[in-house]
């Protein structure tokens, strides 16, 4: 079952941006109902000086995403350290009142925790208390959830001159007032006739609030905006892939891209190469590094059957933040055809490389290298696999390039690659322990079987990735699977200890000058480690798997560490691998706050086995072999591979028997909309719906059977 698990979660993990300034670009992103500036915003903090001197100047506070604008999410709190970090105890708990994934990074300011969850809703509370001072739901259409790849979730907002800035799964920008959590201006960054999403956390540089966009998978053009913080108007747009050629380009670095996409028609699916995640300023170069992602399709023989890099695909990009114009690039998968984003979280620090100081870049993005660079100049430094990479050999020190494996290029004939599609590292953060010069990794090992799917045609709004999804999801590939805390040495590019996980798919990191390196971890629980050993000094339980990132911060001279739970995103909605009881006991979101000698309990729950009564399958096995095709082609990126859910949507196995009747009305005509389940009637028919009924109660037969011998007292031997 593990391999199956591995299979499906690299392929369901996936993501990804490049061009001058869009101020004259038509643009759907109009500002709505923006009122002029309130009387208070260009004074109220926290503004660009503190933006640009929280490591010193607000060691207590986490203002930004990354805590400051290098992103190295470390902080120099040391009340809690090495010696006492076994004295943790829950300060206070705040319900979300969510059950689906909990990605975001918390802010703190002014004795305010920012946060934001499941369906873009925002909430702000007393951070000394959990008290909720207000919240915010923007009312995202649940129908929505047909055009995301990866669960209904949200990475964070961004804090700005008295307002809070938030992306919305459907596209939207918006603007509240920090103080009461009313909208000031709201605006549309995205074309709603086309599947984009937003799940990235915005981020704010020189009064601009920067936000990207997702949708690769089901087929969009990449970009990245920057709108007036003040007023929410675009200031310009860049975007990653070059559009139709014979239309004008909106810069000088799109008709350069250009050159390096030859043959199809690229354009009209999309191209890809969207902006969903990472962004990182350098005030002092005043350059702002923005990661790219994948193709659409994903597989170049489909988007470009001449070759070519295809930039900007998986790329760092160097941006001027007034204009949009791009300075250098540094693409980390040419070509890319595995998914290979370079979205993943970058860190801006200072090393002693070769004898001299170094400003350097540093990246450990889905193919397996941890690369460091040049951020002046986007000059390769260093680049070693931090993972088992067999796609390719080694990168060139000289080209800067991979130099392939045999096999890497796939055809229809199925290949077995590490790192899968969900990379050796994704978008959960890593952070760098400057006490010790560590970069710690959430890192993991999972292979994926890719095959280029022989019939695939283009179908707006659905997912048009280009692989055999099929192959993809049910077949066994070579290599480990698993997932650890990777403490790497970024001079030497090396490995200096590690901590294994039970599985994939862990939170993001913290590390602190307590000398320590927090994360949260799939298997419900919120650990601390020893920065320089790996050893393990703190582990309580979380009531839930957690994929987010902890923060740190100090009121009235206690230091608190905080992190949302809630199982989510890609490989928990969807792996086989079935969950804890604690991981499918409600997946009750919660951000939980720790403090030395805390006292809070946090509540026991528990989920009791479900046994599915009888329900008589009638169906032949051709039709039953139609629903296991429609199911692996529609079903499985949320459903499971073999209709095994992950614990946090329904599993379609444990229905009610008046749910198998609804089917129709459910898949054809949206009657659980509301609930996040999308119609599918533009792509399904209705001998569809009946071969998928019959597959699943098939799967469900076969759960009967499998807890009939589970729970069968064991049989007397015999002697003879």
């Amino acid at each position: 079952m593990a391999n199956r698990v591995r299979i499906l979660f690299a392929l369901l993990v996936f993501a990804g941006f490049v061009s001058g300034c869009g101020c004259g670009d038509s643009d759907p992103a109009t500002p709505v109902d923006a009122p002029d500036s309130t009387s208070g915003f260009m004074s109220a903090q926290p503004d660009d000086v503190a933006l640009r001197e929280a490591a010193t100047t607000h060691p207590g506070d986490w203002l930004s995403y990354g805590r400051t604008y290098s992103e190295q999410r470390y902080s120099p709190l040391s009340q809690i350290d090495e010696g006492n970090v076994a004295e943790l105890g829950l300060a206070w708990i705040y319900e979300t009142g969510t059950i689906r994934g909990l990605e975001a990074t918390p802010l703190v300011h002014d004795g305010v925790l920012y946060g934001t969850g499941s369906w873009s809703i925002v909430f702000a509370l007393d951070a000394k208390t959990g008290h909720e001072l207000w919240r915010y739901d923007p009312q995202v259409p649940r129908s929505v959830a047909a055009s995301v790849c990866c669960d209904v979730v949200n990475r964070g907002a961004a804090l700005y001159r008295g307002r809070v800035y938030v992306g919305t799964l459907d596209g939207r920008l918006i603007a509240l007032d920090a103080k009461s959590g009313e909208p000031v201006w709201e605006v549309q960054t995205t074309d709603p006739s086309r599947p984009y999403t937003i799940t990235g956390a915005p981020r704010v540089v020189k009064g601009k609030v920067l936000i990207g966009n997702s949708g690769a998978e089901l087929g969009v053009r990449g970009y990245v905006s920057a709108y007036d913080a003040s007023s929410g108007e675009l200031v310009w747009r860049f975007y990653t892939v070059p559009g139709n050629p014979e239309e004008p380009f909106e810069s000088p670095a799109l008709a350069r891209a250009a050159a390096t996409w030859k043959g199809g028609r690229w354009w009209e699916i999309g191209g890809g190469g969207t902006v969903w995640d990472s962004m990182v300023f350098d005030p002092d170069l005043d350059l702002l590094y923005v990661g790219t992602g994948n193709g659409s399709p994903w597989i170049r023989t489909l988007r470009s059957p001449g070759g070519g890099d295809n930039l900007y695909l998986s790329s760092i990009l160097a941006l001027r933040p007034d204009t949009g114009e791009l300075v250098w690039h540094y693409q980390t998968t040419p070509g890319d055809s595995w998914d290979y984003t370079a979205t993943q979280p970058m860190i801006l620090a200072e090393l002693e490389i070769g004898g001299r100081q170094r400003r350097v870049l540093m990246q450990a993005p889905k193919n397996g290298f941890f690369y460091v660079l040049d951020r002046e100049t986007g000059e390769l430094l260093s680049a070693e696999p931090y993972v088992t990479v067999t796609w390719a050999k080694r990168v060139d020190p000289e080209t800067g390039r991979p130099v392939l494996a045999e096999g890497a290029l796939y055809g229809e004939a199925t290949q077995d690659i590490l790192p899968g599609a969900s990379g050796g590292h994704n978008w959960q953060p890593m952070s760098f322990h400057r006490d010790t010069g560590l970069v710690m990794i959430p890192a993991m090992e999972m292979g994926m079987a890719f095959a280029l799917d022989p019939d695939f045609r283009y179908r707006p709004g659905a997912s048009n990735m280009g692989i055999d999804t099929i192959v993809a999801s049910t077949s066994i590939a070579a290599g480990g699977f698993g997932g650890f805390l990777l403490a790497w040495d970024p001079v030497a590019q090396r490995e200096v200890w590690r901590v294994p996980h039970r599985r994939p798919w862990n939170g993001g990191v913290l590390s602190t000058a307590g000398g320590l390196v927090f994360q949260g971890t799939g298997q419900a629980t919120f650990e601390a480690f020893r920065a320089a050993t790996g050893e393990r000094l703190f582990s309580t339980p979380a009531g839930t798997g957690v994929v987010a990132p902890p923060i740190t911060y100090e009121i009235d001279g206690e230091q608190y560490v905080s992190l949302l739970a809630g199982w989510g995103g890609g490989y928990a909605l969807a792996s086989a691998d079935p969950p804890d009881e604690t991981l499918a006991s409600g997946n009750h979101g919660r951000l939980l706050t720790f403090k030395l000698g805390g006292e809070r309990k946090l509540p026991t729950e528990s989920a009791p086995k479900f046994s599915p009564e009888a329900i008589p399958v009638t169906a032949d096995a051709a039709l039953v072999k139609a629903g296991f095709e429609t199911y692996h082609t529609w079903c499985v990126a949320c459903h499971g591979p073999s209709a095994i859910g992950g614990g946090t949507i329904p599993d379609l196995r444990m229905l009610t028997p008046t749910r198998y009747t609804q089917f129709e009305e459910i898949l054809m005509e949206g009657a659980l909309l509301e609930r996040g389940m999308p119609s599918f009637e533009k792509w399904l028919k209705e001998e569809d719906v009946d071969a998928l009924r019959a597959y699943v109660l098939e799967r469900r037969q076969a759960l009967r059977v499998a807890r009939s011998a589970e729970s069968a007292p064991a049989s007397s031997a015999t002697a003879n």
